[in-house]
């Protein structure tokens, strides 16, 4: 009898600690900010008591029950919604009654963790054993630490962000790295790229990145049906992600450019009249700097008239852009207060617990926390330790293009290079989308990415130190011919 490897094992350890953190109690999950109504609404959700007060019902505590509904109630599009779906489907497959517990949606996203994992131990077992054993033990201490896997029990959508990530880069590397790539692999990394992109608008821009990176296989093989399945799904994605953006709500663009003015670009300003004339903005708004859409009792109320006059209707993303390209200085300003909020996972604001746990309102569990709390707490949160990082993962990955004999072997690190630059996007987009509103929260994305490229760092470090203990020249993974 063949005995588990370290796919089994590294699915296994992830198994015991997130049966710990979701589903034993203390369970834990994340209160609600007022992002979940707009996913309850579109999988058939509703708060089991209709006179929950607010202070129950947003931020203080995690709400594990809630009422099953008619499904299509809704109008939120997001590859989310399929996946709550499932989980409401199971839950009425178990229980007979009108009430969904939490804990199906943290089964949903579990197992797509665990294959997540498996993927990737999988795709590199021919790795020495040294680096397999360091790729399992940081995809369970990194990835199943409960900064990440807590989102699992709630209706937020990071935690597709995040598996999907996981899974897109896991067939990328898989596909770039065999001889003759399955169309198997082909469409998984394709289907990955489209759930992670379209799970957010947050996410559009790493579509067309991904689309990129896609074209790339176009050369692995050279038969018409191989072609065609590159080039549609590639077409797809790009124009998908485009249309994300171009079709997204009209309130939620609006909340997003309130933001990222008056809750961004004039917060903190010692100019905002000059800043917003330069916008093209009346210098008279000057009065809302430092609110948010949010915010009660402004100046001037966030839904008034004169603002669809005088803001709504004529700003844009595009001159926003514009101010922070003819005022790097401010934009590095902007960047600096990203990067002190780059290394939270956890939202610390949101409460971990039910309130029937008796805990006081907001309380933050420290199940099976080690990395968030580490990284929070030990790495620099500064754009001086961002920038050197980033520098040098860009010199080994120059330095494994540059020796690389075949062109899978450069998609392979190009694969890397791309996920370096989902990394930027995703800590440029929420400061130019939405100002320095809920900073920690919007950049969860640049939280894997960076724990992805720190994770691949350190294996790369553990495998050449085994390549030069074992005495061997530089060795590639390689795969058999099954998926």
């Amino acid at each position: 009898m063949k005995k588990p490897g370290i796919a089994f094992w590294t699915m296994a350890a992830a198994v015991v600690v997130m049966v710990y953190v979701l589903f034993l109690k203390p369970i834990v999950g994340i209160a609600d900010n007022g992002d979940f109504l707009r996913i309850m609404s579109s999988a058939g959700l509703d708060y089991l008591d209709p006179n929950l007060s607010y202070d129950d019902k947003y931020f203080g505590y995690f709400i594990r029950e809630f009422a099953l509904t008619p499904l299509g109630i809704g109008g939120y599009a997001s590859t989310q919604v399929p996946l709550v779906m499932i989980a409401t489907w199971l839950n009425r497959l178990v229980y007979s009654g009108h009430v969904f517990d939490m804990r199906f949606m943290a089964f949903v996203y579990g197992v797509l963790l665990l294959l997540a994992f498996w993927a990737a131990v999988r795709y590199h077992r021919t790795l020495p054993l040294a680096s397999k054993i360091a790729l399992a033990v940081l995809l369970v201490f990194v990835f199943a630490d409960v900064g990440y896997i807590g989102y699992f029990n709630s209706l937020f959508g990071e935690p597709v962000s995040l598996v999907f990530l996981l899974f897109t880069v896991a067939f990328a590397l898989a596909a770039a790295t065999r001889d003759k790539p399955t169309k198997a692999l082909l469409v998984l990394f394709f289907l990955s790229a489209i759930f992670l992109t379209g799970s957010k608008i947050q996410n559009a821009p790493v579509g067309i990145l991904l689309a990129l990176l896609g074209l790339r296989y176009l050369r692995l093989r050279d038969d018409k049906s191989w072609r065609r399945t590159v080039i549609g799904f590639s077409a797809f994605l790009a124009l998908g992600s485009l249309a994300m953006y171009i079709f997204a709500p009209k309130q939620l663009k609006e909340i997003n450019m309130y933001q990222t003015v008056f809750y961004g670009v004039v917060k903190d300003s010692p100019t905002p009249e000059a800043d917003l004339e330069e916008l093209g903005v009346p210098k008279e708004l000057a009065v809302l700097a430092g609110t948010n859409f949010f915010t009660q009792d402004t100046p001037i109320p966030q839904r008034d008239p004169r603002l669809y006059e005088q803001f709504y209707n004529h700003m844009s993303h595009g001159k926003i852009a514009l101010f922070y390209l003819k005022h790097p200085g401010r934009l590095f300003q902007k960047l600096e207060i990203a990067a002190q909020n780059g290394m939270t996972i956890r939202p610390y604001y949101l409460g971990t617990y039910e309130k029937a746990e008796g805990l006081p309102r907001g309380a933050v569990s420290g199940k099976f926390g080690l990395w968030s709390e580490w990284k929070r707490s030990l790495l620099p949160n500064t754009l001086w330790f961002l920038l050197p990082f980033c520098l040098l993962f860009y010199l080994a990955l120059l330095f494994e293009w540059l020796r690389a004999d075949t062109l899978g072997r450069r998609i392979y690190a190009e694969t890397f290079a791309a996920l370096g630059l989902i990394g930027f996007v995703s800590f440029l987009i929420p400061v130019i989308g939405d100002g320095e509103a809920d900073l920690s929260k919007h950049l969860f994305l640049f939280n894997v990415v960076f724990d992805m490229m720190f994770v691949a760092s350190l294996i790369w470090i553990v495998h050449k130190i085994a390549l030069v203990l074992g005495g061997r020249q530089s060795e590639y993974p390689r795969f058999d011919k099954r998926l």
